[in-house]
C-alpha cells in the first residue's frame, strides 16, 4: 500500500513538472528570473487627496528588461495597474499611506502580460517612501518652520543663481523664481501624504517568473453577424 502511495505521489510530481516545462516553452510568455526590476515612470498624478481605492494608474517602462540576451521589455511599453489602499493624513492618523500593484505590461508588437509584482521604491524627489514589505507609500512629515526654511533656501539660490547671471536685476527676479519653487516644493512636505506627479519614478519587482499574455474575451456573436 505504501509503496503505492509513493509511486502515486512520484507521478503527481512527474506531471507538474511537465506542466512547468510546457509552460516555459509557451511562446505566448515572457520568461524571466523572479526577482527582476522593472523601472516604471509614472504618466499621471497620484496622491493621497486626489486617489481613491481602485482608481487604475499608467507608466512607461524605464529601463528595458533583458533575457536571454534579448530585449523582452522594451523602453517605453505601458505599465497599467491601480490602487489598492489610502489612507489620507491627519492630526489623529499621522501621514498618509496609499498602496499601489503593477497589473499589466503591453510590449509593442506582442500584446498585453499580466504581472505580479511588488513597489519596492518610489522617487518623487518629496521625501515619500516605501515603508513595509507591502509596498505601502508613507508621504513626508516636515513642520512649518522647516517648511519656511526649505522656501528661504529655494529663495536665496535663486537669488544667488540670478545674480550670477543678471547681475542686481537678475537677484531680485532669481530670488521671486526661487521663492516660488520653494513654496511648490513646501506644499508637497506639507501634504504629509504621497505625492506622485508625472514622471516620478517607481521600481517593482517581478514575482512571477513568467509574464503570461492576457487572455482577451471572444467577440460578441452578433458582431460577427452583423459584419455580413
Amino acid at each position: 500500500m505504501r509503496r503505492l502511495q509513493l509511486f502515486t505521489v512520484a507521478s503527481l510530481a512527474g506531471i507538474l513538472a511537465v506542466g512547468v516545462v510546457s509552460r516555459a516553452a509557451d511562446d505566448s510568455d515572457i520568461a524571466l528570473p523572479s526577482g527582476t526590476q522593472l523601472m516604471v515612470k509614472l504618466t499621471m498624478t497620484l496622491s493621497t487627496k486626489g486617489s481613491e481605492e481602485g482608481d487604475p494608474w499608467a507608466g512607461k517602462v524605464e529601463e528595458p528588461i533583458f533575457a536571454g540576451g534579448q530585449e523582452v521589455v522594451p523602453e517605453q511599453s505601458t505599465v497599467r495597474g491601480h490602487v489598492t489602499f489610502v489612507k489620507p493624513a491627519g492630526r489623529a492618523t499621522g501621514r498618509g499611506e496609499m498602496r499601489l500593484v503593477a497589473e499589466t505590461i503591453s510590449v509593442p508588437d506582442h500584446g498585453t502580460f499580466t504581472i505580479v509584482a511588488r513597489l519596492q521604491n518610489a522617487d518623487d524627489n518629496n521625501g515619500t517612501k516605501v515603508k513595509d514589505s507591502e509596498g505601502t507609500l508613507e508621504g513626508p512629515n516636515k513642520s512649518d518652520k522647516s517648511l519656511a526654511k526649505d522656501a528661504g533656501v529655494g529663495a536665496l539660490g535663486g537669488a544667488a543663481i540670478g545674480g550670477i547671471a543678471h547681475g542686481g536685476s537678475g537677484a531680485l527676479y532669481g530670488m521671486a523664481i526661487g521663492a516660488i519653487g520653494g513654496a511648490i516644493y513646501g506644499i508637497a512636505k506639507k501634504h504629509q501624504g504621497p505625492l506622485l506627479p508625472p514622471g516620478t519614478e517607481l521600481t517593482f519587482v517581478l514575482d512571477r517568473t513568467f509574464l503570461s499574455k492576457t487572455i482577451k474575451p471572444p467577440a460578441p456573436a452578433n458582431s460577427s453577424s452583423s459584419s455580413q
